[in-house]
C-alpha cells in the first residue's frame, strides 16, 4: 500500500562536481490512508458502495449516486491498467461468459489506497470548484457581479500601445462578459475609430471590433455580452455607429422595449444577446462638434475623460501625425467598411439599455437608489474617497442600479487595483485592464471562476437585503466570525514536466514552499505559508491552516507556491478560488503562470474544511 518510487537528478556543482539527489515521488497521505481505511472497513480495497459513502461524507459531493460512484470507479480502475490487447480481451470476455472466479470479477471493481489517491490528483474529476453554472440566473443584472474588462482594445500601455481587436477576443474567449470601446471620429471625421484619446495609441476601426464581439461573444460563455461605450462622437456618427451595430449583430443586439426600464433585465432573459451601455446623447449636439484647429486635451485615461467627466470635448488632432492618418485608411478597414448601411435607420439611443447617468447635488443624492434605472462609471480614487462616508450608501445604490469601477489615469502601465474594495460595496462592474498581469488580476480570475466560469456571479444575500438605517451592512464595521476555513497543503507535483531542470536553481532541484491568503472585508485578510522544502521536485507539506471569516461569502483564497531564493523568490505557480464555491475534503488543483495561464501538469492536493 502506497509504494514509491526513488528517482536520481543530476546537477553540476562546485568545481564541475556532478551531485545526485534522490527524489522520492509521492505516497498517499496519512490523513488520506485513515479516511480510506475508515470507509474501506479497514479492508486493502474500497468497493463502490463504499466509495460513495467517501465521496458524500468525506467530499461532501451531496449529488453523488451509486451510478455515479461506479462510474467514477470504472474511470479510476482506466486509468491504472494500460489498453488491453485483442487477446487479452477475449480471455476477459470468456472469464465473464463463464463466471469462472465470481470473487474475481468482484475484486476487479474495487480500488486500492493507491488507486483512490491518483484518481484524487486528477484536477479534472477532483478539481476544487463546481464546473456548471448553478446559481440563479433570473434575477436583474444588478444582481450580479459582472466579468468587466477597461480599455478592452489595448494591446500594452495605455500611452503608446496599439489598438487591435485581438485583446477583445482574447478576453472574450477567457469568459470576459463587458467589453469597453472608446469611439471617436476618425482624421476627416466621416467614419468611426476605437482609440485611447489624447494619447499616442494606434487606432483600429470600430467595425473589426464590433465584428469580432459578434464572432467570439459566447465563446466561453452564453451569457449575455456588455458593450461599454465611451462615446466622443457627432451626431451623425452616431447614426452610423447604430446602423453599424445593427447590421453586424443583428437579432442578437438587445433593444429595450421602453425608454425607462423599471428593472434591469437577467442574465437568462439575455442569453446570448449583446447589450450596449453608455451616457445617452443629449438633445443639443452643438457642443459635441469636432473642432479642426487642433486644440488638444492634456494627456489622461480614457475613462477618466468619458461618459462622465469629459462629456464632448474636443478630438485632438494634434496627437495623431499624418502618416497614423493615412494607415488608418489603409490597414485598419476590411470589407464591410464598404457597405451600404441606408436600409438601416435605428436610433442611437434606442440601443441603450444601461444608460450612464449621474444625478445633479451631492454624492448622497447622486447615490439616491429611486428614480430611473442608471448605471454611475467611477475611477478608482473616486470610489475610495466615496467610501470614507458613503460605504452604506453605494450598498444600497448597487441593489437596483449599476456601479462600474476603473482603474485610475495614473496607471498607465495598464496596472490594476484590488478589486475586492469594488466587490465588497456591490460594485457589479470593477473593470480591468485584461493585459495588467499580477495579484489584482489573479484576484479577478479567481472571482469568476465561480459560478462555472460564466461571467455572472450571483452577489451574496449580505449585499442584497434590506437593512435598517440602523443596521446597515458596513465591510469597514467588524463582524463575529461566521466561518472557519481549514486549509491543509499536502504535497505539489508536476514541475518537473512543465519546467526544465535548471529552471529554478542551477546547481541543484528547487525549495518550494507555499503562500496562503484570503481576501475579503479588511478582517478576513489573512496571510499564512508553508515550511520550506529544500532540493525536492516532489515536495511534501503537510501543513494546515485556519482562517477566521466574518464574511466567507465575499471571500477570496489566493494560493501562490514559490522557489526560494537568497535574493527574489522565483515564482513557481499560482491560483485563486472563491471560499464560497469550494468543494470540501481532497481537493487536486491545477496552478497557473503569472497571465493566468493553466500550467499543463502542475497541481497541488489540498484538503478543505469548514467549522
Amino acid at each position: 500500500m502506497g509504494n514509491s518510487m526513488v528517482t536520481y537528478t543530476k546537477y553540476k556543482s562546485f568545481l564541475f562536481f556532478i551531485k545526485k539527489y534522490k527524489e522520492t515521488q509521492h505516497v498517499p497521505p496519512h490523513d488520506l490512508k485513515d479516511a480510506f481505511s475508515e470507509f474501506a472497513g479497514g479492508a486493502s480495497h474500497m468497493s463502490a458502495e463504499q466509495l460513495l459513502r467517501f465521496l458524500v461524507e468525506h467530499q461532501g459531493e451531496q449529488g453523488c449516486t451509486l451510478s455515479d460512484s461506479e462510474k467514477i470507479l470504472e474511470k479510476i480502475l482506466r486509468l491504472k491498467r494500460p489498453p488491453p490487447t485483442q487477446e487479452e480481451e477475449e480471455e476477459e470476455e470468456e472469464e465473464l461468459l463463464e463466471s469462472v472466479d465470481v470473487d474475481n470479477q468482484q475484486r476487479k471493481q474495487e480500488i486500492t489506497l493507491d488507486d483512490l489517491f491518483h484518481f484524487l490528483l486528477l484536477d479534472e474529476s477532483n478539481g476544487p470548484l463546481k464546473a456548471e453554472v448553478h446559481h440563479d440566473m433570473s434575477a436583474p443584472l444588478s444582481h450580479y457581479f459582472i466579468y468587466s474588462g477597461h480599455n478592452s482594445y489595448l494591446t500594452g500601455n495605455q500611452i503608446s500601445s496599439d489598438c487591435s481587436e485581438e485583446p477583445i477576443i482574447m478576453a472574450l474567449k477567457r469568459g470576459v462578459r463587458v467589453i469597453e470601446l472608446d469611439l471617436w471620429p476618425t482624421a476627416n471625421k466621416d467614419d468611426i475609430k476605437v482609440d485611447h484619446g489624447w494619447t499616442l495609441t494606434n487606432p483600429v476601426s470600430a467595425i473589426k471590433c464590433l465584428e469580432s464581439i459578434k464572432e467570439y461573444a459566447f465563446f466561453a460563455s452564453e451569457y449575455p455580452v456588455i458593450i461599454t461605450i465611451e462615446d466622443h462622437l457627432t451626431k451623425d456618427l452616431r447614426d452610423k455607429f447604430a446602423e453599424m451595430a445593427t447590421q453586424i449583430f443583428g437579432e442578437v443586439l438587445f433593444k429595450p422595449e421602453t425608454g425607462c426600464l423599471k428593472e434591469f433585465p437577467s442574465p437568462e432573459s439575455l442569453k446570448n444577446r449583446i447589450v450596449i451601455s453608455t451616457k445617452p446623447p443629449k438633445e443639443s449636439f452643438e457642443a459635441n462638434r469636432i473642432k479642426d484647429n487642433g486644440n488638444s486635451s492634456p494627456m489622461q485615461n480614457g475613462s477618466d475623460s468619458s461618459e462622465e467627466e469629459t462629456w464632448g470635448k474636443d478630438s485632438p488632432d494634434s496627437m495623431q501625425n499624418e502618416s497614423d492618418g493615412d494607415n488608418e485608411g489603409d490597414n485598419n478597414s476590411c470589407e464591410c467598411d464598404k457597405k451600404s448601411y441606408q436600409q438601416f435607420s435605428p436610433d442611437y439611443k434606442s440601443l441603450i439599455t444601461i444608460q450612464n447617468r449621474k444625478l445633479k447635488g451631492s454624492l448622497k443624492d447622486k447615490l439616491n437608489p429611486d428614480g430611473d434605472l442608471r448605471r454611475l462609471s467611477w475611477s478608482e480614487k473616486t470610489l475610495l474617497k466615496a467610501l470614507e462616508s458613503h460605504g452604506t450608501d453605494i450598498v444600497r445604490f448597487t441593489q437596483k442600479n449599476i456601479l462600474r469601477v476603473y482603474p485610475s489615469a495614473m496607471r498607465v502601465k495598464s496596472t490594476n487595483f484590488k478589486p475586492h474594495i469594488g466587490w465588497i460595496y456591490g460594485a457589479q462592474m470593477v473593470a480591468f485592464n485584461m493585459q495588467g498581469h499580477g495579484k489584482p488580476l489573479w484576484l479577478m480570475q479567481g472571482m469568476f471562476r465561480a459560478n462555472g466560469g460564466c461571467g455572472y456571479v450571483k452577489k451574496p444575500q449580505i449585499l442584497m437585503q434590506k437593512h435598517q438605517c440602523d443596521n446597515d451592512y458596513d465591510p469597514k464595521v467588524k463582524m463575529p466570525v461566521k466561518k472557519t476555513l481549514k486549509v491543509k497543503v499536502y504535497l505539489g507535483n508536476g514541475w518537473n514536466l512543465d519546467f526544465s531542470p535548471t529552471h529554478f536553481d542551477k546547481c541543484s532541484p528547487p525549495d518550494f514552499f507555499v503562500k496562503i491568503c484570503t481576501v475579503g472585508v479588511g478582517a478576513d485578510c489573512w496571510k499564512k505559508k508553508t515550511k520550506v522544502i529544500m532540493d525536492k521536485w516532489f515536495p511534501v507539506w503537510e501543513e494546515e491552516f485556519e482562517f477566521p471569516l466574518t464574511v466567507p461569502e465575499l471571500a477570496l483564497l489566493r494560493i501562490q507556491v514559490k522557489d526560494k531564493d537568497q535574493g527574489k523568490d522565483d515564482f513557481a505557480g499560482q491560483t485563486c478560488l472563491p471560499v464560497s464555491e469550494l468543494k470540501l475534503g481532497f481537493r487536486s488543483l491545477p496552478l497557473y503562470d503569472t497571465k493566468g495561464d493553466k500550467f499543463n501538469h502542475v497541481k497541488l492536493l489540498m484538503r478543505f474544511q469548514f467549522q
